[in-house]
């Protein structure tokens, strides 16, 4: 009697033959087998995103919309409704986010009236895989906008005073900020959801209008904390949470709406979010990924609104390592991009009336700046800010606004560039930068002392246009640095009154 591993192994065996590979280069006898048994559809299986464009499916479609007006109209599922009983006989095809597991299911293999579409096989299997794999993205995007490490990061009673010293601080302006750039972090993370899978290049144009619903269903969810403070939210992690999980459950409106044929959120209709084939062959959302970028992202944004009430700011543009006569920074609150050292600070004052040199402050790190890179913000690192900010400085200088983020960000997804979102992204953070590379070979007093380290013991000096050579550039970067009519950083000038700020 053969043994019970023989006859598994017999089993595994001609199971392993008689299966029909449908990826790879399968032989022409397991194509031919294929074809005979789900008919002529089978030729367009494996498919690409780029199969779409390079058989006109935006062109096909749009011809088919318009020639089956009467039909999605009357059909009570709409547009899917209309298109599955056209392509596979059922009416009831309607893809909708109702707690069906099989509204958006069919079978293609072997289906008599998609067979019998002739030259519209091809089209007709296309888009049906297209919208099933576009339902599917909603609602992976839905399960994957979890807020609960959010919450738990900035829900504790501490994390204001972690990133602010004066515990009873009080800025709507700075929530706002954050609720305000909310918006953005949210239709970037939706673009994420279905171009990480996708490529570089692939499908921008449904991305675009991915990125644009999602901020326009966001939008309106501000509006009723846009009147908290900070201190109400030792539970901002909750704000934002709320935000988010009832930006998501737009989505699932977003979802039912697009596949009854209107549009969304003046986005437009199905139509523009197949556009091509970014969701042919979608593999499903990265739900980790998208949870990690986002609140990495929000949470940043979060510290960058506490820090930029305070005097936080950076400083740097010259070599790696210094030692070029313009003074050295603090290494470990620094970070070498592209052969230059940037070094952030926060310029720290006392807390009460000193009579000696240090009665104006000194130079430490941001308050929680230790607490970067590692437990709740582990998604945030130093290099990030750095990062982040110089990128914002190079567009806008010092008036990098929530509305230049949206339109930068909506530009660097329709672009087809590519999308790597987190806390390094242009704009999450915004803390003012001063360029001073340009001292080493310039004339400016006491440029030695233009770097110092950290302490109490170690204080700058900046006796002239350090930001560039520039005064204007100087005195808008003291400006949003929050230290216009300081005199702490003058005040050792030989003459503190004219050094141009």
């Amino acid at each position: 009697m053969p043994s019970i591993l023989y006859l598994s192994f017999l089993f595994l065996f001609t199971s392993s033959c008689l299966s029909v590979p449908l990826s790879g280069n399968p032989s022409s006898n397991a194509v031919h087998n294929l074809h005979r048994r789900c008919g002529p559809v089978a030729e367009f299986y494996n498919q690409k995103a780029s199969d779409w464009n390079a058989n006109n499916l935006d062109g096909w479609l749009d011809t088919w919309w318009a020639t089956h007006q009467t039909d999605i109209a009357a059909n009570s599922k709409g547009f899917a409704g209309a298109f599955g009983r056209w392509a596979v006989g059922n009416p009831d095809w309607s893809c909708r986010d109702d707690g069906s597991s099989s509204n958006c299911d069919f079978d293609i293999c072997n289906d008599d009236i998609l067979n019998a579409k002739g030259n519209e096989t091809r089209q007709a299997y296309y888009v049906m895989e297209s919208v099933n794999r576009l339902h599917s993205y909603f609602a992976g995007l839905s399960q994957a906008f979890q807020t609960a490490s959010i919450a738990a990061a900035l829900s504790k009673d501490s994390w204001a005073t972690m990133f602010y010293k004066d515990k009873d601080v009080k800025s709507v302006t700075a929530l706002k900020e954050v609720l305000n750039v909310a918006t953005t972090v949210i239709g970037i993370g939706a673009a994420f959801a279905a171009l990480a899978p996708a490529g570089v290049g692939i499908g921008v144009g449904a991305a675009g209008a991915l990125f644009s619903g999602a901020v326009g269903a966001a939008i309106p969810l501000l509006g009723t904390h846009q009147d908290d403070t900070l201190q109400k939210s030792a539970d901002l992690g909750g704000i934002l949470g709320n935000i988010v999980l009832e930006a998501m459950k737009g989505f699932i409106s977003a979802n039912n709406i697009l596949m009854h044929g209107d549009s969304f959120e003046n986005t437009g209709d199905i139509r523009a979010y197949l556009k091509d084939g970014l969701f042919l062959n979608f593999g499903g959302v990265d739900k980790v990924a998208v949870i990690e970028k986002m609140n990495a992202m929000l949470l940043g944004q979060a510290v960058n609104a506490l820090w930029r009430t305070q005097k936080v700011f950076i400083m740097g543009g010259g070599a790696c390592g210094d030692n070029q006569g313009i003074g050295s920074g603090p290494q470990e609150i620094g970070v070498c991009l592209d052969g230059k050292a940037w070094y952030l600070y926060w310029w720290e004052e006392p807390d009460g009336i000193r009579l000696s040199k240090h009665r104006y402050g000194w130079t430490s790190a941001p308050m929680g700046a230790d607490q970067l890179g590692q437990g709740d913000f582990a998604g945030v690192t130093v290099a990030d800010v750095i990062a982040s900010s110089l990128s914002a400085h190079t567009v806008a200088n010092h008036t990098y606004t929530p509305t230049t983020a949206l339109a930068r960000a909506h530009d660097a997804i329709a672009s087809g560039r590519g999308i790597n979102p987190g806390a390094a992204w242009e704009g999450v953070f915004t803390i003012p930068v001063c360029d001073v590379g340009w001292a080493v070979a310039g004339d400016i007093a006491e440029k030695a002392y233009i770097l110092q380290p950290l302490g109490e013991d170690y204080r700058p000096r900046w006796c002239g246009p350090v930001c560039g050579g520039d005064a204007g550039a100087t005195r808008a970067w003291i400006e949003a640095a929050g230290m216009a009519g300081f005199e702490s950083p003058r005040e050792e000038c030989e003459d503190e009154d004219d050094v141009g700020y």
